[in-house]
C-alpha cells in the first residue's frame, strides 16, 4: 500500500460518506420522521440533521474531497488543458463542474430551509442527491491511467 493509496481511499471514502449519508436520509430518516413524528418534532429532528451534515460537509467533507483531489490530479498529471481532452480529461472535467453544481444546490437547499422556502429546499435536496449520484457515475467512468 502506498501513500497513493491511501489518499484514493480517503477520497472514496469522503464521498462514500457524502452520498451514503444523503440517500440515508432521503430513503430511510425522512419517511420514518414523516410517519413517526408530529410537525413540530419532526421540523426540530430533521433541522438538527441538516446542521450536523452541514457541519460535515464544511468540516470533513470538503477538505478532504477538495485537499485529496487536488492531489490525485497533481499526481495523475492532469493539468487545466488536459481537462479538454477525450476520456479521462473530459470525464474528469465532467465531474468537477457536476460537484460545483451539487455543492452550490446543496448549500441553495440549507439557505431555503432556513428561510422557510420548503418547495425550494426539497427541490435542492433533490437535485443535490441526483447530482452526487451522477458524480459516483462519472468516477466509476474514469478510465484507469
Amino acid at each position: 500500500m502506498t501513500g497513493w493509496s491511501v489518499i484514493r481511499f480517503l477520497h472514496v471514502t469522503s464521498a462514500a460518506l457524502w452520498v451514503g449519508g444523503q440517500l440515508t436520509v432521503s430513503l430511510v430518516v425522512l419517511p420514518l420522521a414523516r410517519r413517526m413524528l408530529d410537525g413540530e418534532q419532526r421540523g426540530r429532528v430533521l433541522r438538527e440533521i441538516g446542521r450536523r451534515f452541514g457541519l460535515f460537509t464544511g468540516a470533513v467533507f470538503l477538505p478532504v474531497q477538495i485537499g485529496t483531489g487536488v492531489l490525485l490530479a497533481w499526481h495523475k498529471g492532469v493539468t487545466w488543458e488536459s481537462l479538454a481532452y477525450p476520456g479521462y480529461g473530459r470525464i474528469l472535467a465532467a465531474k468537477l463542474l457536476l460537484f460545483t453544481a451539487v455543492m452550490a444546490a446543496a448549500g441553495l437547499h440549507g439557505w431555503a430551509n432556513g428561510r422557510g422556502q420548503a418547495e425550494f429546499a426539497r427541490a435542492m435536496a433533490v437535485t443535490s442527491l441526483v447530482g452526487s449520484v451522477g458524480i459516483v457515475l462519472l468516477a466509476a467512468a474514469l478510465p484507469p491511467t
